[in-house]
Formats: C-alpha cells, structure tokens, sequence
C-alpha cells in the first residue's frame, strides 16, 4: 500500500486528489453578473456623459408631470404669492374636468380630427420612407444615392413656420402657382384655405418635412442585412421582386414594427406647431386637433384644470396604444418596444 503523499503504480498521488476533491468548486456570482459597486467602477464615464441628458430629462420631462394634479382641480394661478401656494389652495373637484371635457363637443371634434388625420398619414405618410430607402439602396452609384438623400433630408432641420411659410409662397392663392394659373388663363386652385383638402395639405407638408429622416432610418436596417442573402437567392434563380418579398421586407419588420409602435403610441400628437399656423386659415372644424385644443382651453380661454385634463387623457391612451400595439408585436414574434419580462 502506498504511504500517504506518495505515489501508487498510476503515478498519481492519491492524498492530494482526495484532498482536492473535498474542495467544493467556486460558483459564479448569480447570473454571471457583477455587482453593482463593480459595475459603477467600470462604466462611470458612459455614466457621466449621460448625466446631463438625463438630467435634462428629469428636469423638463419628469417633474413637470406632477403638474397634472390641475387636472383634478379648479386651478387658479393667482391664489397665494408663489405657484406652490397654487397647487396647495385651488379646489380639489375629483374628476370635475373630464366629465365637463367629454360633454364639450368641441374635444370631440378635435379627437376626430386627430384620428382621421393620423390614420391618413399611416396610410399615405408611413410606407413612403421605406419606399424610398429601398429604391436608393438599390442605386449602384454611391454618390448619386449620397445627393438624393441630403436633399431629402435637409427640410428636417426646417422649422414648421419655414415649411408652412413655403407652401403658402407655392400653394397659396398669390403663390407661385396662382400666377402661373392666372397668366395661362386658369382659375387658380384653392389649395391652403380649403378645408376639404387640408388632410392631404398637412400630410404633404409632413412628407416633404420628414420623410428623410424615416429614410435614414431605414437605410441603416437595410445595411444591416446579410448581403450573403441576396447573392444565395440570385443564385437560385430569384428575381428582384422576390428577394424583396423574401429577404429586403423581413429584414425591415422589427424596425418597421418599432416605429408603428411608437407611431400609435403617438397617435394623438399629430403636432402643434404646423396646425396652429394655418388654423386661422382653414377654420378650426378642419384644424382643431387635441394640441391646439389644448393649448385654446388651458392658455387662450384661462381653463387650466380643463386643458390639464385634454393633456393627461391624450397620454393615457398614448399609453395604452403602445402597450396594446407592443403586445401585438409579442404575439406576432417581434420585440416591439420593450421585451416581455
């Protein structure tokens, strides 16, 4: 028998493995991840230049939404010497405000015209940018795509009193298209003081606005894909249309998904900027939409708690669109916004 600590016929030494043996082996932290003293060690400088946005974020994001309690009272912004005094001393009324919201037929006018005009964009705005990315992606020349899209994408800086400004000097009855009417011997088109077509006026002013940055958007997921994929389906005999169908549009569902997400999710802010300018110009049954009709009960007409509550039921159902919409996304195998839990 060997004599402990020596070696037996095997060459091996016996004590030591047992020894080694008796060592339970150490576990990995919880999940392979480390804590959070470590992780604060390692990312502080990600965390220190993300400081300032999200301190912005809280500051004109956040904290304002306490302000949502007016929508619960008869707010006064005179009562007291500071706005705390305010907040503190205008009468609690429950929900006062809504019911007294949703008896006034002008907001229902203004969510109608909310939804029919963002459906109409969904449907005529959305696809567009995706059109557009593919037809440049497909262009061979890199510096024609590269002059295209810097055109496209410069009215994004526009602010929306250019833009409009711009289609009046086009559009408008002394615009750059009367004129030309007027000197061929035509009745001039009533274009941007015509209720019946201002859904299509601030869709096309939308398109000309934004559709570059949709644009960009897109031609990132697009460079994004396997181009492996496509030279495997020209090998195999498949067409342009078909590698489109089958390899171009399943590449471009998440994004696609993601941005109808937010999209829905921001179906009842169809911008306030663009329809305060030509409200005056098209009436407010064509023009009234929840932001200027906010912006008349809580600013013009000094009904604070009436505006504050229009303000908080269009964030409600935000909400609930994207949790809907995100949901959807789930059951159709997509991400969405956020992952399940």
């Amino acid at each position: 028998m060997s004599a402990p600590g020596t070696t037996d016929t095997a060459g091996a030494s016996t004590a030591p493995a047992v020894r080694r043996a008796a060592v339970p082996p150490r576990t990995p932290a919880r999940g392979g991840r480390r804590s959070l003293r470590a992780r604060l060690r390692r990312d502080w400088p990600l965390l220190a230049m993300t400081a300032p946005a999200a301190a912005l974020l809280l500051v004109f994001h956040y904290l304002p939404t306490l302000g949502n309690v007016i929508a619960f009272q008869d707010y006064n912004p005179f009562v007291g010497d500071d706005p705390l005094d305010a907040f503190l001393g205008s009468e609690w009324i429950g929900f006062g405000n809504f019911e007294a919201l949703f008896r006034d037929p002008l907001f229902w006018d203004a969510v109608r015209n909310t939804l029919t005009i963002t459906a109409f964009q969904l449907v005529f705005f959305f696809p567009l940018p995706i059109l557009l990315a593919v037809l440049l992606n497909s262009v061979v020349s890199g510096w024609v795509r590269g002059f295209v899209q810097s055109v496209v994408y410069l009215p994004h800086f526009f602010s929306w009193v250019l833009v409009v400004t711009f289609f009046v000097q086009t559009l408008g009855g002394a615009g750059l298209l009367a004129q030309e009417m007027r000197h061929a011997g035509l009745q001039p088109v009533d274009i941007m003081t015509n209720p019946d077509t201002f859904i299509v006026l601030v869709t096309a002013e939308a398109v000309w606005k934004d559709l570059g940055w949709g644009t960009i958007v897109f031609l990132a997921a697009l460079s994004a894909i396997d181009q492996n994929l496509y030279e495997a389906a020209a090998a195999d005999g498949a067409g342009r249309w078909r590698r489109l169908w089958h390899i171009t549009l399943p590449g471009l569902r998440p994004v696609i998904v993601l941005l109808l997400i937010m999209r829905l999710g921001d179906a009842l802010s169809v911008g306030f900027e663009q329809f305060i300018l030509q409200r005056d110009a098209v009436g407010r049954q064509a023009a009234e939409v929840l932001d200027t009709f906010v912006y008349h009960q809580a600013v013009v007409t000094q009904q604070w708690g009436l505006g504050a509550a229009a303000g908080l039921f269009k964030a409600l159902i935000g909400l609930a669109l994207i949790l809907t919409a995100n949901h959807v996304a789930h059951r159709l195998g997509e991400q969405g916004v956020y992952s399940r839990s």
